[in-house]
């Protein structure tokens, strides 16, 4: 296959993001939260790929007619915090004044942080919580707290939105990424057995969703305070 095909093939793959956070919509439209959570993941699954395709295969370069880059926002707006925050809402997790507060929160403040240039730190980590609420959100489905800490989970992240706190990409961040990858890819392991058992308290996927989930929250603050050896 010639290497503009392949790119043009990277972009498609990004732009199947789409259909599948429609799948999702729809799922939480019906209140069937486990399988809105499952398209979630499989959405998760392609943005993390795509990325390292597309600096592969040099996209801007070998099919420049697209923009890779404005897809790949467009899609994570619903994907990332759309989508979750509308499912947060509507299940009651969060009532009356909260539910109204923490969305309001999650989606002003995430399209503000997606427009922000400063948004990416040297080391391609993220200045600030980069507005993973699917990451977030799941895991209070999974654990179900009490509604005070649900809202103060939601306050804390929407602040550090704002702030220079590093979270790493599990991905392109290189300090530690021999940890990092592989506990990202055990949190969608963990995620997608923890949805398709519909959040069963007794799964063993809930504990390593918190697991890994705690670990990819704090690993970039953890960075910031232990310096780097040369």
């Amino acid at each position: 296959m010639h290497i503009r095909h392949k790119a043009l093939f990277v972009h498609l793959l990004t732009a199947s993001g789409a259909v599948l956070s429609m799948l999702a919509m729809l799922a939480a439209v019906d209140g069937e939260w486990a399988l809105m959570f499952l398209w979630l993941v499989f959405a998760f699954v392609v943005d993390g790929i795509d990325g390292p395709l597309a600096r592969r295969y040099e996209v801007t370069k070998n099919w420049p007619a697209y923009d890779g880059v404005l897809m790949d926002l467009i899609i994570d707006y619903l994907t990332y915090v759309f989508i979750p925050a509308f499912a947060l809402f509507k299940s009651g997790l969060l009532s009356g004044w909260t539910g109204w507060f923490a969305i309001i929160v999650i989606v002003f403040g995430s399209v503000i942080y997606f427009a922000d240039t400063r948004m990416k730190t040297r080391d391609n980590s993220f200045a600030g919580f980069p507005g993973c609420w699917n990451m977030v959100i799941l895991v209070v489905f999974a654990v179900k707290p009490h509604w005070v800490v649900i809202l103060a989970i939601v306050t804390a992240l929407g602040i550090a939105m704002f702030t220079n706190i590093k979270f790493i990409h599990p991905v392109r961040t290189e300090r530690w990424r021999a940890i990092t990858l592989p506990v990202a890819a055990l949190w969608v392991v963990f995620a997608g057995r923890a949805a398709w058992v519909d959040f069963h308290p007794s799964s063993w996927a809930i504990w390593g969703l918190v697991i890994t989930s705690v670990w990819l929250l704090l690993a970039g603050a953890a960075q910031q305070l232990i310096p780097e050896r040369r």
